[in-house]
């Protein structure tokens, strides 16, 4: 945190679900926030929610699969704000052509470009700022299927998950002695608009039991909420009525 006490965090995939929840609740925490994702018309509505409760917001819409617009956005946040305290990366996506027998290269290309490349094209672009800082936090939204392989999520969605998690404990490893630490957060069924892509979308009774968005944005703001000399290296997560344990023909789809 700068000594004026203003801290400034980037949300990426912010213009819905857990980006949008963690958006306002660390805006609620006093946060300047800012938030990104390709709709500039769900970003603005955001904004507009958060600076209508008092929060402090503003959007810069850009693709994080594109390593230039990246940075071009950290650049810009430093260029305003003179810092960045945190980044959530939370853009990610899966489709719904995902098991082996219908899985198609163009698919697992895109997820391999924002679910791990987008990650890491954010996580540079902010680097530089964090190390002069010498202080910075990053939240990398992985997933359940970060942790626990299952057939649900498809392969490609499950493996870049996975390399999600490892990335953000490789960042600890090696910029921890920069004031730098990363956090894993990994959720288990969210009822968010991504569910809309499944082969087969649960259930509106089923999503009642899921996490719900505001759940993960109280998360995003207790894990940024920690004093400095903490690293909260992962956090898994996952409802309590966890299908994942429940064997039913759905959640094998």
């Amino acid at each position: 945190m700068s000594k004026n006490g203003k801290r400034v965090a980037w949300v990426t995939g912010g213009g819905s679900g857990i980006g949008e929840a963690g958006a306002e609740a660390l805006a609620a925490d006093g946060w300047t926030v800012v938030v990104s994702g390709r709709r500039k018309d769900a970003l603005d509505a955001v904004v507009a929610k958060i600076t209508g409760a008092g929060g402090s917001a503003e959007a810069i819409a850009l693709d994080v699969s594109n390593a230039a617009e990246a940075q071009k956005a950290a650049d810009q946040i430093v260029a305003k704000h003179g810092r960045i305290d945190l980044l959530v990366n939370n853009a990610g996506i899966n489709v719904p052509k995902r098991s082996w027998k219908d899985m198609e290269l163009e698919g697992w290309d895109q997820l391999v470009q924002v679910n791990l490349n987008g990650v890491l094209y954010c996580m540079r672009a902010v680097l530089p700022t964090m190390r002069k800082q010498q202080d910075g936090a990053i939240i990398n939204v992985s997933s359940w299927a970060g942790r626990h392989v299952s057939k649900m999520p498809g392969p490609a969605y499950t493996t870049t998950k996975h390399a999600v998690l490892a990335l953000t404990h490789s960042f600890n490893m090696d910029e921890c002695v920069n004031g730098l630490r990363a956090c894993c957060l990994m959720p288990g069924e969210v009822a968010t608009p991504i569910l809309k892509l499944r082969p087969v979308v649960p259930s509106e009774e089923e999503q009642a039991k899921m996490l719900q968005s505001e759940d993960l944005g109280r998360t995003i703001a207790f894990i940024a909420s920690m004093p400095a000399r903490v690293c909260i290296n992962e956090v898994l997560i996952s409802p309590t009525h966890n299908r994942g344990f429940i064997q039913t023909p759905n959640n094998r789809d």
